[in-house]
């Protein structure tokens, strides 16, 4: 037998602004042990100087972490002009400079290139990985790292703010797997000035806004206390941008039990991904057929835990 996870059995979400300075992991560590929780996981990295929105599933929540790293994200950056790096932020190694400097009006026509589906290339200091390896730790150890483009939608890109000729600060709504220093590299070539990511923050992830987040010390303040329970959200709003249908009693039964279910359902088509409820409660997520859902994933019942 497997040794026992220790912790409580809880679940929801909990918004965590995160600060500068610490990886995603350090955070999701730090929450699992404030709640002594058994299970976390975060749904979406920031880079350890990135600021923000990082929405942290304790429990039965982890099972909707897919659907908010799928769900449209929304970013601030501010974009060094005149300087490209080697990581694409301003934590790297100077690699070409520019004295040129772009109008207001050449950065503003210049992002409609980057809006819609578009290819990107992940920066060289990245998670991606090339055969088994982490792109950044092959950068580091001096290899040549040569990344394919992946395709990105992009909802939204503006220009927020031009604080003075070498840097811009714009905001992006996008969706999954979207890297900003990308962004931020590829319109200073797009621009003919270099550029980089000087500062960064998620804004919102989904359902979850920046200014409903908590900080590491408020976390830390109300740690293994009961206070710090009430900031929890329910796993469902994991489940905003997914279609809802009402199962039966006996539907819920055999849902739970991983069997397919009769729900009540309106305008929902035949195949469509969408989740159960009872009485409030999520009971699974699945594909919808013939007035029945069959389960992909099973939430255990909250006092069943």
């Amino acid at each position: 037998m497997g040794r026992k996870r220790k912790g409580r059995d809880i679940s929801g979400w909990l918004v965590v602004d995160k600060p500068a300075g610490m990886t995603s992991t350090s955070v999701v560590n730090k929450v699992r042990w404030a709640f002594n929780a058994k299970k976390a996981g975060h749904a979406g990295t920031l880079d350890p100087d990135a600021t923000g929105v990082l929405a942290v599933a304790l429990g039965e929540a982890t099972k909707t972490v897919p659907y908010i790293t799928d769900a449209l994200k929304a970013y601030t950056f501010t974009v060094r002009l005149g300087q490209a790096t080697n990581t694409d932020d301003a934590e790297g190694e100077i690699i070409a400079q520019s004295e040129s400097r772009p109008s207001d009006e050449e950065i503003k026509a210049a992002l409609g290139q980057f809006v819609g589906d578009i290819m990107q290339v992940p920066p060289k200091f990245s998670a991606v990985k090339i055969d088994g390896e982490r792109a950044y730790k092959l950068a580091r150890d001096g290899e040549d790292v040569e990344l394919a483009a992946r395709p990105l939608w992009v909802e939204e890109l503006l220009m927020i703010e031009r604080e003075d000729d070498d840097h811009v600060t714009l905001e992006m709504t996008c969706g999954k797997g979207g890297y900003v220093r990308s962004i931020a590299r590829d319109l200073g070539a797009a621009l003919g000035c270099y550029g980089h990511v000087r500062e960064l923050r998620r804004i919102w992830s989904g359902p979850f806004d920046a200014s409903e987040g908590l900080s590491i010390e408020k976390i830390d303040e109300m740690a293994k206390q009961p206070e710090l329970d009430t900031h929890l959200r329910p796993l469902e709003e994991g489940l905003a941008d997914l279609p809802e249908v009402k199962a039966t009693p006996e539907g819920t039964v055999r849902l739970r039990n991983g069997n397919p279910g009769m729900v009540l359902a309106h305008d929902i088509e035949y195949g469509e991904e969408c989740w159960a409820s009872y009485e409030g409660e999520a009971v699974a997520v699945g594909i919808f057929k013939a007035g029945e859902l069959h389960p992909s994933r099973v939430f255990v019942k909250s006092e069943d835990l």
